[in-house]
């Protein structure tokens, strides 16, 4: 029997075979790749997408700061504020920065040997996929945006705290929910299939294993992205 889940319960996607949704949520899978780096798309890069084109509105000549920048959500994010003409700094550890600047960052910083806010200047957007859990990585982020930048806080919102701190900074803090979106998806896939965005699949895991993927996630440390496979 096929495993369902209905788009009452669960409206932008979950763990099954099969699902249900809304058209408008829908886009053909790129061409040029398997059905594994394709599951790996829609979460992360309509985050990326999202963050740095809707929320943002990120153009080219501005400087854009992203933490986690190896991750599921940050190398699609490197690879598309590249594509949209940006100077890309980027914070990852060490062994994560040639690969990143082969995806188009033009600086990486080692944020286990150096304080981001110590070397980036004059940021217009920080894409902060960490947040204040993790050594106050927003609050940190502030310090190095310019007159009227934007923190684009992505896991955990924007506390009272830094809302205050970026209104007496001159800065401006935001937090970000991703929405379904098919035609954000179907440029997407293009620019995959034009081979200017590649997909990074670090694992894939069969559906019996989503814990243990869930852990292996959680430690901060992955290459990408994490795939769960609904079919043996």
């Amino acid at each position: 029997m096929s495993r369902t889940v209905s788009a009452a319960r669960s409206a932008a996607g979950g763990y099954a075979e099969y699902v249900t949704a809304p058209a408008r949520q829908f886009a053909r899978k790129p061409a040029t790749v398997g059905h594994e780096e394709a599951a790996a798309v829609p979460l992360a890069a309509l985050t990326a997408w999202q963050a740095l084109v809707d929320t943002a509105e990120l153009r080219a000549g501005q400087r854009v700061l992203i933490h986690a920048a190896a991750g599921g959500v940050g190398h699609f994010a490197v690879q598309f504020a590249e594509h949209l003409g940006a100077y890309v700094l980027a914070t990852a550890s060490g062994g994560r920065h040639a690969w990143l600047k082969e995806l188009g960052a033009d600086e990486v910083i080692d944020y286990t040997t150096v304080r981001f806010e110590d070397v980036a200047r004059d940021v217009d957007v920080v894409i902060d996929l960490v947040g204040d859990i993790h050594d106050r990585t927003s609050m940190r982020s502030l310090e190095v945006l310019r007159p009227d930048g934007l923190l684009v806080a992505i896991p955990a919102g924007v506390s009272p705290e830094l809302a205050d701190a970026a209104r007496a900074r001159g800065v401006r803090v935001t937090p970000f929910l991703v929405e379904p979106d098919g035609a954000a998806l179907t440029r997407i896939a293009e620019l995959i299939d034009a081979a200017e965005v590649v997909v990074e699949v670090e694992d894939v895991f069969p559906l019996e294993q989503a814990a243990l993927a869930h852990t292996r996630g959680e430690n901060g440390r992955t290459r990408g992205k994490l795939v769960l496979r609904a079919t043996a």
